[in-house]
């Protein structure tokens, strides 16, 4: 489980697929907005927007404040993935580890589309 602080109109992940996870987003405040496939979706504080293995998907904040999520990744293990990310280490061995795809592409489309800001914001950086 890891918790994920995303600023106004800011996307919190480039557009993704795991081999091994599902993820699961439970909004905890603000609203998020997250592409599925080719569906958009919203969600609410209280709302649970679930992501499954093999399936292309992003997320962001829709809103003009604060947006915080509970993000829940099973099985277990992924969230090694941020505390190496956050040290440094490169995507591309990120992506070889744990055996995910980007795709830059669609990421800069999600953002021109919703009026979205990326790439991440640095940790200490990210109000919350």
């Amino acid at each position: 489980m890891v918790e994920h602080p995303i600023p106004p109109r800011h996307l919190a992940a480039p557009v993704h697929r795991h081999r091994n996870e599902d993820e699961y987003s439970y909004v905890l405040e603000g609203r998020l907005g997250a592409l599925l496939g080719d569906d958009v979706v919203y969600a609410e504080p209280g709302d649970l927007v679930f992501k499954p293995r093999g399936q292309w998907h992003t997320f962001w904040n829709a809103g003009k404040a604060p947006c915080r999520i509970l993000e829940l990744i099973s099985p277990a293990g992924f969230e090694h993935y941020f505390f190496e990310a956050a040290a440094g280490e490169s995507p591309e061995v990120l992506a070889a580890r744990y055996r995910n795809e980007v795709d830059t592409d669609r990421t800069g489309e999600v953002c021109a589309r919703f009026g979205l800001t990326f790439p991440p914001i640095p940790a200490g950086e990210v109000p919350g």
